[in-house]
């Protein structure tokens, strides 16, 4: 998980942080995190969802209740999608993005959002071709120590409805 997150993080804030801030996305913090937050999740709406290869984790997708304050108590966040570059392309994120919606819808959640970097039109066009939409909302996220931002643009799906039931 570390090193899947690590990797992807690299990558998709190489363009936007300076090299001495890439440097810090090493696999041992992140790794030491996932294992604290997994042994003590701080709700039971906290969930993580992993693609593997064999036994290689080659991605992750985390959930969590919306933080955000527009958010109903029927919102759930998709708060990290990561797929490791080498494993893209092979149907791991799509499969994650459905458990997601399908744990979302599982436990009782109508509404699933998520947070995209404005300028990542990779991610943006997989979850937008998913049937997620920019919904309005913006916001700054602080990257780095020194207080750096990258915008962030919220992509939210209706999930109350299964339409592989009907």
């Amino acid at each position: 998980m570390g090193f899947v997150q690590a990797v992807v993080f690299r990558d998709a804030y190489a363009a936007h942080l300076p090299a001495e801030a890439i440097d810090r996305f090493e696999p041992r913090p992140f790794t030491k995190a996932w294992r604290a937050a997994l042994a003590e999740p701080p709700s039971r709406d906290h969930v993580l969802l992993v693609a593997c290869a064999g036994e290689q984790v080659v991605g992750f997708a985390a959930m969590a209740p919306s933080a955000d304050p527009d958010a109903g108590e029927r919102t759930a966040e998709l708060t990290t999608i990561a797929v490791h570059p080498d494993a893209r392309r092979q149907g791991h994120g799509s499969r994650l993005l459905n458990a997601a919606v399908d744990t979302a819808r599982g436990r009782g959640r109508g509404e699933l959002t998520t947070w995209v970097i404005g300028t990542d039109d990779d991610t943006r066009g997989f979850l937008t071709a998913a049937g997620l939409v920019p919904d309005g909302a913006h916001r700054g996220r602080v990257v780095s120590p020194e207080g750096e931002t990258l915008q962030e643009v919220r992509l939210s799906a209706d999930v109350s409805h299964d339409p592989r039931s009907a």
